[in-house]
């Protein structure tokens, strides 16, 4: 029988993890998921193992990833939830990465952003440099790759950011820009960035890498490209970023979501969704909204509901 090397993913149900097993399985590895939710329909069917991502177990994490060669990793909380704090998320990355290392694991391919500081006054920034560190400190080979925002996929409503500025475009009158909508972003394609990630895989040395796209535009560029693209006539209105926020709140109240956080908009108005290495993307944002504009925004894309139930 032939050997196929074990991988694993954490979060291949969700969004860059499912993207990532997909090519993992296309390239014949086999593949373990270690998910927070493994009573969830498994769309590889038998394809994929399914085992919990349980932190408070690290036993159990360790045997898990027992004969895994390189484990990918993407798991992250987008914004604090119930008892769940970045702080937290950081800890549970780092009793991850030593499981990784008790289990024998080569190397971790690690999802984290572009713009990390161990000084930002950001709790998503800030945390996403300690996890780092974590890695760092493992002692286990790694790949830390830095996109700043996903976009695209089999079902557009799967990108959070993209797909739901189209939503708000297709119902309702104005779009409430934080700010003078100048600063920057620079959007990375799932399949440029699982494509990515695996080639890091097979490397052997020690990387730290931005993995952006090809396309860096204004936040207001971008949501006027996304108007221009689903038809609507939307108002793109300029207002105060706190009342940006209070409006983003109340929509979150009928969708049962958090749409925006003060750090999301804190974060782009400093310009820390653009990177300052050269692009790793070939998919443009603009030539795939020409073709997918029609998918946009039909459905909301719930960040609450993929993640916290």
């Amino acid at each position: 029988m032939p050997f196929h090397e074990l991988v694993a993913v954490t979060g291949a149900f969700s969004y860059s993890g499912r993207y990532i097993t997909r090519r993992l399985l296309d390239s014949g590895k086999q593949v373990v998921t270690l998910t927070n939710h493994p009573n969830r329909p498994n769309p590889f069917g038998d394809s994929v193992r399914v085992a919990p991502l349980n932190f408070d177990d690290p036993v159990g994490l360790a045997k898990s990833l027992e004969g895994v060669t390189t484990l990918y990793n993407t798991y992250w909380i987008r914004f604090p939830y119930g008892d769940m704090t970045h702080e937290k998320a950081v800890e549970n990355s780092a009793r991850l990465f030593t499981a990784a290392k008790q289990a024998g694991v080569k190397r971790v391919v690690h999802t984290s952003i572009a713009n990390p500081s161990p000084d930002s006054r950001l709790t998503y920034y800030r945390g996403k440099w300690n996890v780092e560190q974590a890695l760092i400190a493992s002692g286990v080979s790694y790949a830390i790759l830095r996109p700043a925002v996903l976009f695209g996929g089999d079902n557009p409503s799967e990108d959070v950011l993209i797909n739901n500025i189209a939503w708000i475009m297709r119902r309702f009158p104005a779009f409430g820009l934080p700010g003078d909508g100048k600063y920057g972003i620079q959007p990375t394609h799932i399949d440029d960035y699982a494509d990515f990630a695996l080639a890091m895989a097979t490397r052997k040395d020690n990387l730290i890498a931005d993995a952006c796209g090809p396309e860096t535009f204004t936040f207001n560029n971008l949501v006027t490209l996304v108007r221009t693209a689903v038809s609507s006539r939307a108002f793109i209105l300029p207002m105060h970023p706190t009342l940006a926020l209070a409006a983003a709140r109340v929509i979150s109240l009928f969708v049962g979501d958090v749409l925006l956080t003060d750090e999301e908009v804190i974060g782009l108005m400093d310009g820390l969704l653009v990177s300052q290495e050269a692009p790793v993307g070939k998919v443009k944002l603009s030539a795939w909204l020409a073709t997918n504009a029609h998918l946009m925004g039909k459905s909301y894309a719930n960040e609450v509901g993929r993640h916290f139930k």
